[in-house]
């Protein structure tokens, strides 16, 4: 028996974890630009937050004033997150109306993967796509 055939899947989701210079900036760049929402923000002031949207979460942790780092996106445009969604074309469209900063348009991929790009403030590349093997 596979895992998968469990009755009790213990896995349910996955949160990406990404570094930020500034928490605050970050936080309304995912909601006026991405559509998530922030909840509740800890610290004081504040360091860290979890971004929603739908059952998807980010979470946004500030490091140190001064502190270097890279998000993934540095290293030949490897991307920092991946969302699959049920339609790119309809997210890119939103995005782009909020003002999101795009890095790529959506377009069909090699893999099977309709997908599109954006950065937040901190250069963080975040890919958006679905499966076109199965949505047409």
């Amino acid at each position: 028996m596979s895992s998968q055939d469990s009755a009790a899947r213990e896995l349910r989701g996955v949160a990406p974890i990404l570094l930020v210079t500034d928490v605050l900036r970050a936080a309304k760049y995912y909601v006026d630009a991405l559509g998530f929402s922030v909840p509740r923000m800890w610290g004081n002031p504040p360091t860290f937050c979890t971004a929603r949207r739908d059952e998807l979460v980010v979470m946004l942790n500030q490091v140190p004033k001064g502190t270097a780092f890279h998000p993934n996106a540095a290293y030949d445009g490897r991307y920092d997150a991946y969302f699959y969604v049920r339609n790119a074309d309809a997210l890119f469209a939103e995005f782009r109306k909020r003002g999101a900063d795009i890095a790529a348009a959506p377009e069909d991929q090699p893999y099977a993967m309709r997908e599109f790009s954006v950065r937040d403030p901190d250069g963080h590349l975040l890919a958006f796509g679905h499966d076109v093997s199965v949505h047409r």
